[in-house]
């Protein structure tokens, strides 16, 4: 008898299912980056028009490492900061600029929520770093 088992293997790879997978990851990573909202701060940039100087310093809002809160050199809680911020607010006859200085290594989530209470109350807050 003469059968042979004929084993030969075959070098070619077929890469079409794996274009296809490729593909879908693609369309899939594409539609979830544009449902993405960033989380990002808004920051209001310096305009071209003339700067209006003032001659008295603006409120500032000193913050140290731990996390205790200063108006204008006097110790204040954070929960009555709005309130703070909106009666500054209401004497300065509408818009307020307030400082915000952090002590050196301040954690972020203390200078954002002062942030978060300017935006609240529509009141231009500048950072200011420590010398």
């Amino acid at each position: 008898m003469g059968l042979r088992k004929k084993s030969k293997v075959s070098a070619q790879f077929n890469l079409s299912s794996m274009t296809d997978i490729i593909f879908l990851l693609l369309i899939f990573f594409m539609l979830t980056s544009s449902l993405v909202s960033p989380n990002a701060l808004f920051l209001k940039l310096p305009g071209r028009g003339n700067p209006s100087v003032s001659s008295e310093r603006p409120p500032d809002i000193s913050i140290s490492r731990r996390g205790v809160y200063r108006l204008d050199g006097n110790k204040i809680e954070f929960r009555n900061l709005p309130t703070a911020i909106r009666r500054l607010k209401r004497s300065s006859r509408g818009k307020l600029d307030i400082t915000i200085s952090p002590a050196n290594n301040t954690p972020v989530e203390h200078v954002v929520a002062i942030m978060d209470l300017a935006v609240q109350a529509n009141v231009n807050a500048i950072l200011a770093t420590p010398e």
